[in-house]
């Protein structure tokens, strides 16, 4: 798992008048730093598992939002789930989370962590988890998570 780099004729040539952001963009060598992160599977197929603005970095240890999302959407009562990281003094960053649950369905926030605990264990577990009526969506429909902090603080 790391961040995904291409290189090639396909590549972009830069962000439109933009030198700044297009320079960070880019290795000495060519190579676009695209800001996902995903792996290679043994059959060669890439896979993006996030992106690294989004990464949750708790006491030195990576911490990929989507492992969470997906553990919250595990359960019956959740529709939608994006977890989030919050500034914290003793491990740098924490865990909290959004969820939107189904219609008619209820649950607590310590059933929801506890469910998430035997999912994920508890160092990734949130700390905190926000009941919300929706989550911000950009205009493709996904989740915006960067948004999420704003919303709840």
């Amino acid at each position: 798992t790391g961040e995904i780099a291409i290189r090639g004729p396909q590549v972009m040539q830069g962000y439109y008048k933009n030198p700044e952001v297009t320079n960070a963009s880019f290795t000495p060598d060519g190579w676009l730093r695209t800001g996902d992160l995903g792996h290679r599977d043994t059959d060669g197929f890439f896979f993006v598992t996030g992106r690294i603005k989004e990464l949750i970095i708790k006491g030195g240890e990576n911490i990929a939002p989507r492992e969470i999302d997906e553990a919250l959407l595990e359960h019956d009562a959740v529709l939608e789930a994006a977890a989030f990281a919050r500034d914290c003094k003793d491990y740098g960053q924490r865990v909290e989370a959004c969820v939107r649950l189904k219609d008619g369905k209820t649950i607590s926030e310590d059933e929801l962590r506890a469910f998430c605990t035997s999912r994920i264990g508890a160092y990734k577990t949130p700390d905190h988890i926000y009941f919300l009526e929706d989550l911000p969506k950009g205009p493709s429909g996904k989740v915006q998570r960067m948004k999420l902090l704003d919303m709840v603080s």
